[in-house]
């Protein structure tokens, strides 16, 4: 089965609080990242040299197969952002989507 987010895309409204409920329905640990394209892409970088680095980022969550996670998050200014599963081979997978606050 392919790495996929359901849904794809996000949108939301800057200012908006949220709850995030993240559902791990795979058979391995997953992972869900809110952050710019790029600081993501730096972030894979180093989870492919690192690939058992703890996080205790606000922004994150890791919940093992068949477990759930929350985020609650307040989104500041609008743009482009990207949500992303990056233990190594997962983005490359698909697990990735777009992020965009209006």
């Amino acid at each position: 089965k392919p790495f996929v987010y359901e849904p794809g895309e996000l949108t939301f409204a800057a200012g908006e609080t949220i709850r995030l409920h993240i559902v791990n329905e795979g058979e391995e640990v997953h992972e869900f990242v809110m952050d710019t394209m790029d600081a993501n892409a730096e972030h894979k970088e180093m989870m492919a040299k690192f690939p058992e680095m703890e996080h205790d980022d606000p922004n994150a969550v890791r919940p093992e197969p068949g477990q759930e996670a929350e985020i609650l998050w307040t989104f500041g200014k609008p743009g482009t952002f990207e949500f992303a599963g990056l233990i190594p081979g997962h983005y490359d997978g698909g697990m990735h989507g777009s992020l965009t606050i209006n």
